[in-house]
């Protein structure tokens, strides 16, 4: 990703450097108020011109498979599976349909601004910047409270358009080398990528459930559960399917089975570990961002250059991909709104408010950036194409970015109350205690029915681990204790089997089953650990 001149050791050095300006970065951020994907773009591109800094030049293909794979991973982990299903005909239309639609319109714009540009590179051009970035989308959509419909729609768009962007890129590009372009060709090769990902991905994830419930060792539970995303996305991309799709099905299949398969143990490890990998990964996609700027702009003759023979271009296509954004998405809820009118209630409208979010969340990043960086030396407007990939991240992420908030706060947006699971956390919460102490009552009693454990039935909360409130010989209280830690580890079990079946039934969400697990998973671990 750096000059191949450098030795080893100066590369390390700068990568150390780099992850030392995250820090500093990050903190700025959280100081001004910022969201931390504008500080780290702004921050990676000052650092990039500062004197002595190597240029960096990003090797594309390394790029998507280090980053594109834990960061879709991460999302599809975390992913409410019955939002998602639920809400799929609206991700498929903004993964799919906003994509064709924006990438013809961005199309149309450069031709009638370059007519001597073909058309295979004026749709080039177009799926380069039509699919908004799960990198960019998650950085900014963490710091914003959105309706869970729109959140659903938004976090399900991000996992799955790329696979369209890049279908029509390589399409694109295979057009202009050759001079033919099949449309059956294309949407055969789309249905193949789409079909073969999920496959591929389901298959994984399947491997991984059954690994891990044979593992045994947590440290080995933790790196299988680490390695499982670039182990799809490269199957994927082996088997020629897509690998994003591999990816988002294997995290889908891994997120739904992790309440079953991991130990209280593993999970609070390995979320840990995790969160602190992707926070590191988010942040050095952004900075690396910004520090390819010199070489962008190196490579097409200047900043001179960009601003006298590109910046009119440039700022026309940034236009036609928000306009286009905005027409699909309007027009996409009108046509609900007719249908709904006359009848026909599968879908109800987001309304203007919630469509004007929408279209206002349209961050790129990544995935634009990199596929840019792909385009062939002798691509027609190679140029061009590479400063508009740039040009529409930093708009995208600096403007719509810093205004998502206030533009939620604006459009005044309320949840559904329609779309609540029956349960709540607090009746959630209810269940499981009630799950919790039957498991107490029935293992309280022995079979003459004398009461032993008279602390847990009346208190169930009370953690006692005094050694002195046993009595007897060292054997016989190390008994007591483990018989006590015993009730309290069989109670966890069944209030975890209540969150999951109340879960499974749809009867509570995701959200209160992570939280209300996370409370049983600390409460196991401090039983194991007093246990002894």
């Amino acid at each position: 990703m750096v000059r191949q001149d450098m030795h080893s050791v100066e590369i390390f050095e700068l990568i150390v450097g780099m992850f030392m300006a995250v820090l500093v970065l990050q903190y700025a951020a959280h100081r001004l108020g910022l969201p931390p994907a504008v500080a780290l773009l702004v921050g990676g591109g000052a650092l990039a011109f500062m004197p002595g800094l190597p240029t960096v030049e990003l090797d594309p293909e390394l790029m998507l498979v280090i980053f594109l794979p834990p960061l879709l991973m991460d999302g599809a982990w975390f992913t409410a599976l019955a939002h998602f299903r639920r809400h799929l005909a609206g991700i498929a239309s903004l993964a799919v349909g906003a994509v064709l639609f924006t990438t013809a319109v961005v199309a149309v714009v450069a031709k009638m601004i370059l007519p001597d540009l073909p058309w295979a590179a004026c749709v080039a051009l177009g799926a380069i910047v039509s699919p908004p970035d799960a990198v960019s989308a998650r950085a900014i959509l963490q710091r914003v409270k959105l309706p869970r419909r729109l959140g659903t729609l938004l976090e399900g768009e991000s996992l799955i358009n790329d696979a369209t962007g890049l279908v029509l890129f390589r399409f694109a590009v295979a057009a202009v080398v050759t001079g033919t372009f099949s449309l059956g060709d294309a949407i055969g090769s789309f249905a193949i990528l789409v079909g073969g990902g999920i496959a591929v991905g389901g298959a994984i994830g399947a491997a991984w459930v059954l690994l891990l419930r044979r593992l045994g060792d947590e440290t080995l539970m933790i790196a299988a559960s680490m390695l499982v995303c670039w182990a799809s996305y490269v199957a994927g991309e082996m088997l020629n399917a897509s690998g994003v799709i591999a990816t988002v099905t294997a995290g889908l299949v891994c997120g739904w089975y992790q309440h079953t398969i991991l130990t209280a143990s593993v999970r609070i490890r390995a979320l840990s570990f995790w969160q602190v990998m992707i926070s590191l990964l988010e942040a050095a996609v952004f900075i690396l961002i910004g520090l390819s700027l010199r070489g962008v702009i190196d490579r097409v003759g200047g900043i001179g250059v960009v601003l006298e023979d590109m910046a009119w271009s440039v700022a026309a296509i940034i236009a036609a991909v928000t306009f286009a954004r905005f027409a699909w998405i309007f027009g996409s809820d009108a046509v609900l709104g007719i249908l709904n009118r006359l009848g026909w209630r599968g879908v109800e409208p987001l309304g203007p408010q919630a469509a004007s979010v929408m279209s206002w969340a349209g961050m790129r990043g990544v995935v634009t950036l990199a596929v840019a960086l792909t385009l062939p030396e002798t691509m027609p407007g190679r140029d061009l194409m590479l400063v508009t990939a740039f040009a529409v991240i930093l708009v995208t992420v600096l403007v719509q970015g810093t205004t998502l908030g206030p533009v939620i706060r604006l459009a005044g947006l309320r949840e559904d109350e329609r779309s609540k699971p029956p349960l709540d956390l607090s009746g959630a919460e209810v269940a499981m205690l009630k799950a919790q102490f039957a498991e107490v009552e029935r293992a309280a009693y022995a079979s003459d029915g004398s009461l032993l454990h008279p602390r847990l039935l009346d208190s169930y909360r009370r953690r006692a681990t005094l050694s002195a409130e046993f009595l007897g010989s060292p054997k016989e209280r190390d008994q007591a204790i483990a018989d006590h830690y015993d009730v309290i580890l069989a109670a966890v079990a069944a209030g975890r089997a209540e969150l999951v079946r109340l879960h499974r039934a749809r009867q509570i969400d995701d959200e209160t089953l992570h939280n209300l697990e996370r409370d049983l998973d600390l409460e196991e671990l401090v039983a194991i650990a007093a246990k002894g």
